[in-house]
Formats: structure tokens, sequence, C-alpha cells
């Protein structure tokens, strides 16, 4: 079992930045991938940004669409977690951000195919 943890929502105002943290726990923890996926209101869930976890400096990072640029993902195989930070956030950008594991190979981009989820963090931003 895989255990996640999220911090780092709340409410801004657009064009403000956030940091979304996610740390994992549990046994002989050695996901293929790990990230942040959203939902946002009408729409389904979708990829924030994702990285492959490979236990060596050589990964790969993701985006969603969307994201153009804005927001950086990093990750720390010593402590299992990964941070999203958020830039120019905009009104679009509100609902709830879920970091996610993946634990086999696959479509790195599909959130049908990640196995554990966090609770959710909510992040707001105003016009």
């Amino acid at each position: 079992q895989v255990q996640l943890v999220e911090s780092g929502g709340g409410v801004v105002q657009a064009g403000a930045s956030l940091t979304l943290s996610c740390a994992a726990s549990g046994r002989a923890f050695s996901p293929y991938a790990m990230g942040w996926f959203r939902q946002t209101p009408g729409k389904e869930r979708e990829l924030v940004a994702t990285t492959t976890w490979s236990g060596s400096s050589t990964h790969h990072v993701y985006f969603g669409d969307f994201v153009k640029g804005r927001f950086t993902l990093s990750r720390d195989p010593g402590a299992n977690t990964v941070e999203v930070q958020m830039n120019n956030l905009q009104p679009d950008d509100t609902g709830v951000y879920y970091c996610a594991v993946k634990t086999s190979s696959g479509n790195i981009n599909a959130a049908a195919q990640y196995d554990y989820w966090g609770q959710g963090t909510q992040v707001t931003v105003s016009s």
C-alpha cells in the first residue's frame, strides 16, 4: 500500500503562484511514475504534471497541454516527494488537485492508469 499526503493548496489571485507538495510512504516504494492531476468544474480529471521515477538521475517529465510552460515539477527520490510549482495561475485553474502514483508502465498521461491517489487539495484562483 502507498499513502500520499498532499499540501499547499489555497486561495490566490490571478497571476499568483502556488506550490503543491506530495509525500509518499509505504513499504518498498518504487513507482513507475508520480505526479499531479486535477479536476476542474465540468471536466474530467486531467494531467497536470508527472514524472517517471526510475531510481536514477534520468527521468522524464510530462505536462498537461493547458500548462503552456507555467508549471515546473520537481522530485526527490530520497524523500519520496514531488512538488509542482504553479505560476501565473488563472481562474480556469480552479479545481481539486490530486497527487497520484502509477506502479507499472503504460500510458503515463491517463488518470485511469494510476493506482494510488491522495485526498486532493483545493486550489481557488480569483479574478
